[in-house]
């Protein structure tokens, strides 16, 4: 997958991404982005393995251990780069919305 294809990031990525600001295994990602998310955001073990092993191809994250069957990753520079680009398009869309609909709560 390019790097274009993460121009922008669906929900799962996201939150994926942000909680891997933080070393994590993959139950811990689960449990973090459903934390984050205030239980709006559910990632399952099927989206999650296949992001991560997009996320690793295109250096945006990278593996920090492994025990056994248990592997541990982080967020790279890559990776936070493209986050913050990506919170920056959500913040001017929450503007730009805010400025048509009178910052009235939806």
């Amino acid at each position: 997958m390019s790097r274009e294809k993460f121009q922008t990031l669906s929900e799962p990525m996201y939150y994926i991404l942000l909680a891997l600001l933080q070393e994590q295994c993959g139950v811990d990602i689960m449990a973090r982005v459903q934390d984050i998310s205030n239980g709006r955001v559910q990632v399952g073990p099927g989206t999650l393995y296949a992001l991560i092993g997009k996320f690793l191809e295109n250096h945006l994250i990278r593996e920090t251990k492994v025990e056994g069957r248990k592997r541990s990753y982080i967020i790279t520079e890559d990776g936070k780069d493209l986050l913050r680009k990506e919170y920056q398009r959500l913040r001017l869309m929450v503007r730009e919305g805010d400025s048509l609909l009178g910052g009235d709560p939806v």
